[in-house]
């Protein structure tokens, strides 16, 4: 098992940053890549970022590409969600995943391990 907790979320104004922290423990040696999903009221669950564990190489979804970066620190088993230029459509709960494969990771299914979720309000 592999146990996640983000941290970081919280309200912002409109053109804001934030910096959400995932902190992975457990069979983390299991994880292949690290991802974040949002959900916002009434919607589905979106993909935003993945990072694969090892070799760093990173994934985003459209909405966020340019403004969102994710990161990783190994040796804190921990993944960063930093977010540059808000917008009020970037309201959601924010949840950290992990997938124990690479394939198909901009999809909310394949990922084996879910965090609490984090909630993030932008307001204009």
């Amino acid at each position: 098992q592999v146990q996640l907790v983000e941290s970081g979320g919280g309200s912002v104004q409109a053109g804001g940053s934030l910096r959400l922290s995932c902190a992975a423990s457990g069979r983390t040696f299991s994880v292949a890549v690290m991802g974040w999903f949002r959900q916002a009221p009434g919607k589905e669950r979106e993909f935003v970022a993945a990072i694969n564990w090892s070799g760093g190489i990173t994934y985003y979804g459209d909405s966020v590409k340019g403004r969102f970066t994710i990161s990783r620190d190994n040796a804190k088993n921990t993944v960063y969600l930093q977010m540059n230029s808000l917008k009020r459509e970037d309201t959601a709960v924010y949840y950290c995943a992990a997938d124990r494969s690479t394939f198909n990771i901009r999809v909310s299914i394949e990922y084996d391990y879910w965090g609490q979720g984090t909630q993030v309000t932008v307001s204009s």
